[in-house]
């Protein structure tokens, strides 16, 4: 059974990206394509089957098939999981350290290695 989708298009937008990311290169070539003109490039099915010259069933089978395979993964591997965990954290401990800040304002060497602290978690982020 597939590991339910987020509700909205743009949330399973979102979510295929991540999955994708994490996990397209266990994909065929031509489903990694596919993937990424769908929900990166927006394309439509249609615009999908005149770029490959296949027909719109076949980028749909294809389309359900990378996806099913993204959900595999997922279900075993559970990165996007935890990459949303772990950004969850980090927005948490950034809420944290910004009060901590305001609090202690005054505290020059305290605010300093807080804001050393929040520049370390800002560099992982976006690694």
């Amino acid at each position: 059974e597939e590991q339910s989708m987020p509700e909205s298009r743009m949330d399973k937008m979102i979510e295929m990206n991540i999955r994708n990311d994490l996990y397209g290169s266990m994909l065929t070539i031509r489903q990694r394509e596919i993937i990424n003109l769908y929900y990166e490039e927006n394309f439509s099915l249609s615009e999908i089957a005149e770029e490959f010259s296949i027909s719109r069933q076949a980028v749909h089978d294809t389309l359900k098939k990378a996806e099913k395979a993204l959900a595999v993964y997922e279900r075993k591997l559970g990165l996007v999981e935890k990459f949303k965990k772990s950004e969850k954290a980090v927005r948490s401990i950034d809420k944290i350290i910004e009060k901590l800040v305001k609090e202690h304002s005054e505290d020059k060497k305290l605010t300093s290695q807080l804001e050393k602290i929040k520049q370390e978690i800002y560099r992982i982020d976006k690694q």
